[in-house]
């Protein structure tokens, strides 16, 4: 045995072999679920302009996103695409797609994160190849890190132009789909796709800061937008209403946001939180944490989704994107997360959620105590295992 990195990186092990080929030693395959409106859409710009559509993976094929990036390609009336890659899949439809569109006469402006972790060097072999197909490539600068999974594409439509924007929770790799449970969400909302634009805006050095009152944006806008939800939570709660977030990330250490969450539990706030990664909040202490109930879902995907919901007075608040409660995260990173509105998304994103919050087969609660528990079942209770369930639940509704 040897530690990590110096010989090999634990990433090593998504591809390690099974010469025997024992289906005990594999999980059994799960079929995927066909999306109800993009799965036959042979034009996702009409699709797009009726309404907002979420895609949720590993359940449904990364295909989606790649087929958006390829209609794009070859339609005539798409001028630009612009996009943020942060991990770029060695070789893959996407890629391919947009280098098609570069074929194709399209602008292409690629943002490539060079210093994403295990991916430095081949991140840079593909910026090298676009830019020699002509694309504007820029990469990440010093001192900040571009998180965000953007991707916007402008086309031409009665002589103005129109955007549509995906914003996902992962990143743009069919592979990492396959074992990462994440959020992508699709819109050709004129305001989100305007406010998208000035990040790209920011990221082409154009602007310094975009001004936006729809996306969050880190360093600009999350830290800010965040904490004066939580304190509207506390003046809800202080003043007899319901108050009440949920949470859902991969890691929780913002010494400020972990602070405003005591403070929100001794108001009174009830505050139920799914971290997956590591917490430096200590939840259900009393007089402290009292009102806050953490778990962590370790199962057979990877959680990787950012959920934010606050109840608002009734006036619900929900965003998703990439960015955890982490110091980088808030004050050193690019990173986008999107209010979800459509009442479909709305509706589809916070059951999912509570099919997460509701796990008692797969969820480790997260206590002073530090000793991993797992939720159990109450008697006449069912067991929800959460990432079946969700399989489950999305079946039922797009099959």
């Amino acid at each position: 045995m040897m530690p990590g990195g110096r010989y090999h990186n634990f990433n090593d092990f998504f591809k390690f072999p099974d010469p025997t080929e024992n289906p005990e030693l594999h999980f059994e395959k799960k079929p995927l679920i066909k999306h109800n409106a993009l799965e036959k859409a042979t034009d996702y710009f009409k699709v797009l302009k009726e309404r907002d559509h979420l895609v949720h993976f590993p359940f449904m094929s990364f295909h989606y996103v790649e087929r958006f990036i390829e209609q794009a390609s070859e339609d005539k009336d798409v001028t630009e695409i612009k996009i943020s890659l942060y991990r770029v899949a060695s070789e893959s439809p996407l890629t391919s797609a947009l280098l098609k569109a570069l074929d194709n006469g399209k602008k292409v402006f690629i943002f490539i994160e060079a210093k994403a972790r295990f991916d430095e060097e081949n991140n840079i072999t593909w910026g090298r190849t676009f830019e020699e197909k002509g694309a504007t490539v820029i990469y990440s600068y010093p001192r900040i890190k571009v998180h965000s999974k953007i991707l916007l594409v402008k086309r031409k439509e009665e002589g103005k132009n129109r955007r549509y924007i995906y914003i996902g929770t992962g990143n743009f790799n069919a592979k990492t789909s396959k074992i990462y449970a994440d959020h992508g969400f699709f819109s050709a909302d004129k305001k989100l796709g305007k406010e998208l634009n000035r990040v790209f805006k920011v990221l082409e050095g154009d602007l310094i800061v975009p001004r936006n009152k729809h996306l969050l944006v880190s360093p600009f806008t999350t830290r800010r937008t965040f904490e004066k939800l939580i304190n509207d939570e506390i003046d809800f709660a202080q003043s007899g209403k319901h108050a009440e977030i949920k949470i859902k990330m991969n890691s929780l250490e913002d010494k400020d946001m972990i602070k405003l969450l005591y403070k929100a539990s001794q108001a009174g706030v009830k505050i139920t939180m799914l971290v997956r990664g590591f917490t430096a909040l200590i939840p259900g202490v009393k007089e402290l944490s009292e009102n806050i109930y953490m778990t962590s879902i370790l199962d057979r995907y990877l959680e990787h989704g950012r959920i934010y919901w606050f109840n608002h007075d009734g006036d619900e608040q929900l965003f998703m994107g990439s960015a955890d409660w982490m110091t980088r995260n808030l004050d050193r990173r690019i990173e986008v997360l999107v209010p979800i509105t459509d009442p479909g998304c709305r509706k589809e994103l916070k059951e999912i959620f509570d099919i997460q919050l509701s796990d008692n087969v797969k969820a480790r609660i997260q206590n002073k105590e530090e000793n991993n528990a797992f939720a159990k079942a109450e008697k006449e209770t069912p067991k929800i295992r959460s990432q079946y369930a969700i399989f489950d639940y999305l079946k039922a509704k797009h099959n």
